[in-house]
């Protein structure tokens, strides 16, 4: 009989008893926070991880404590990849496409939250280019090194329900910058890319998934201004009618756990193309109150074709 996984659910504990060796999986964001513990889970239980990451020296004195636990064969590699460059992103595309090598999973984990209005490299959006356009370009150059039993997970949040996406001002060009609103584009940009690619490449046992983590207090709000906390602290305590002490925050090593249970723990017909939380597939909430579930918007497959055809414009290539 299967485990049931939940809310305090850690990543050892979703993958206790499972050997990953002969699996290669490639997350990104390693350097700190979700990534970091990703990484150490799979590699304690044999996955070959390669790392992507924009840090280098970061990122492998951060990743010392992986390699010291590393078991079953386990081991991870580090590889240049900065999602607000698609110079960047499509070196990296070409550098894990010269090595040839197939992937069992690529957990598209690193991103930026609540940043003050910028623009990457490209132009975009700082947030909408970053957590969604680099890995929109980055996962789908890399696409063939994914084949039957595959799966894409991508890390989204409950921050999904800050806003649905804006098709015709995806860069603010027009609409005022609101930072949690950004977010909430970005987010829900995560879960309708999930869904579209799950579309797009099922039919040859490849899905893909996108997960919330909780809510955990990493480096991922590191942009945001002492205020920015305050003003995220308030709205999300006015939807839980709560005060700051009774707010659920999640180690982690628990943060981490959906990730990884959504990656090689839950069966792929299970996930595919869906949401999850706190292990297990969320169902849709329309309730502006709900903590947990997903926006039905979030999931709406013409929302998602119309995404990626945006997505395709904005990039200037064709998947």
């Amino acid at each position: 009989m299967a485990t049931a996984f939940g809310v305090q659910s850690t990543t050892d504990e979703v993958l206790n008893g499972v050997n990953l060796a002969g699996k290669r999986i490639l997350v990104t964001g390693v350097s700190a926070g979700l990534g970091l513990e990703t990484a150490r889970a799979l590699v304690s239980h044999g996955a070959h991880v390669v790392g992507a990451v924009r840090d280098f020296a970061k990122a492998e004195a951060a990743t010392a404590p992986v390699r010291d636990e590393a078991a079953h064969g386990g081991q991870l590699e580090l590889v240049a990849l900065d999602l607000a460059s698609l110079a960047s992103v499509r070196a990296c595309a070409d550098e894990l496409n010269s090595a040839g090598k197939p992937f069992d999973v690529v957990i598209a984990n690193a991103g930026i939250m609540a940043c003050p209005k910028g623009q990457t490299a490209d132009g975009f959006e700082t947030q909408f280019g970053t957590n969604h356009l680099g890995h929109f370009v980055l996962v789908n150059r890399i696409a063939p090194l994914l084949g039957p039993g595959s799966r894409l997970v991508n890390l989204s949040s409950a921050g999904h329900r800050f806003a649905d996406i804006d098709l015709d001002d995806p860069n603010y060009s027009h609409t005022p910058y609101d930072e949690f609103e950004a977010y909430g584009r970005a987010k829900t940009a995560n879960v309708l890319f999930a869904v579209e690619f799950d579309r797009r490449h099922k039919d040859r046992g490849v899905r893909a998934a996108a997960v919330h983590p909780g809510g955990i207090q990493t480096e991922l709000g590191r942009h945001m201004t002492p205020e920015v906390i305050q003003r995220l602290m308030d709205r999300v305590l006015s939807d839980q009618s709560a005060d700051a002490t009774s707010y659920p925050w999640k180690s982690i090593p628990q943060g981490a756990a959906t990730s990884v249970w959504t990656a090689v723990v839950a069966p792929a017909d299970a996930i595919g193309g869906r949401y999850c939380e706190d292990c297990h597939v969320a169902g849709i909430v329309d309730d502006p109150d709900a903590r947990a579930g997903v926006r039905a918007y979030a999931l709406d497959p013409e929302r998602a074709e119309a995404l990626w055809a945006k997505s395709e414009e904005l990039v200037g290539e064709n998947f």
